[in-house]
């Protein structure tokens, strides 16, 4: 991008949010102009990154804060098990208003934070094989994330959006268990799958891809990802000295992990090591 070219705008909802602050940097070191879409206004700010505080599910508000943008990450949302009106409310038609919104004011890139929990009953092995997973979710939660896959297709198919639908592993600043040695998602990757979503590869188009790093113990297919450019380069392996792995997770046999329990249900946190996604 030339000093003298109009930076290119990209719009991130959950822009207060972990997976957006971690984004955030190379964003901006990369010279985009961002929108950050959020409840809540995000703490300090980037020359190059403006504030929108309102809800995903106003399509006002949204209408407003993605006119004139070039793309979207839609990373906003409930991340955790919650009621069914809860999750319809916000991940499925805060979905669908956000997506309109795009649609309406022309934004032809869209990245949408899908998540391993929209197939989290797939045994974990399957992942290693299959391109892409049909929808088996874990969870209400994963349901909505299902959903939003679903409404991806519609508006890349019906429309002419190239629409990227990101089944995330786990997201954060390194991997923080056994687990997590094989889903985890760099913030550098993280970066590399929104440079996809903005390439011509793929376009127009629905592409249901891993958000996973290049990791020595990951079990994800990495082909569909690839066909768009996303080619992550980080390992979790580096970070394989400070973390405990002797403790066996009794859910490992299930991309879901824990989630897949019958006693995992609302309210229910006692796995925050999965990640957000």
């Amino acid at each position: 991008m030339s000093a003298a070219s109009k930076p290119v705008t990209v719009a991130v909802t959950g822009g207060a949010g972990m997976m957006a602050t971690l984004l955030r940097p190379y964003l901006a070191e990369a010279g985009y102009a961002v929108r950050l879409l959020d409840l809540v206004a995000p703490g300090r700010l980037d020359t190059s990154e403006a504030v929108y505080v309102g809800s995903v599910t106003d399509s006002e508000f949204m209408d407003h804060a993605l006119a004139g943008a070039d793309a979207m990450i839609h990373l906003g949302g409930l991340h955790r098990e919650k009621t069914w009106a809860e999750l319809v409310s916000t991940n499925i038609t805060g979905t669908q208003v956000t997506l309109e919104a795009a649609r309406r004011n022309g934004v032809g890139r869209v990245l949408l934070a899908s998540s391993t929990h929209a197939v989290g009953f797939h045994p974990t092995h399957a992942a290693s094989s299959a391109r892409v997973l049909a929808p088996r979710p874990d969870t209400y939660y994963g349901v909505s994330k299902a959903a939003m896959e679903a409404l991806g297709s519609l508006y890349a198919d019906k429309y002419g959006m190239k629409v990227v639908s990101a089944r995330i592993g786990t997201g954060g600043e390194r991997p923080e268990n056994s687990r997590t040695l094989g889903s985890w998602l760099s913030p550098a990757d993280s970066f590399r799958l929104v440079q996809a979503t903005l390439s011509d590869a793929g376009a127009p188009g629905h592409h249901v891809v891993w958000a996973v790093s290049a990791n020595t113990r990951g079990w994800a297919n990495l082909e569909a990802g690839r066909a768009i450019g996303f080619e992550p380069q980080d390992d979790a392996e580096a970070y394989a000295a400070g973390v405990d792995t002797g403790v066996e997770n009794a859910h490992a046999g299930l991309l879901g992990g824990a989630w897949t329990a019958p006693g995992h249900r609302v309210g229910m946190d006692n796995y925050p090591h999965l990640g957000a996604k």
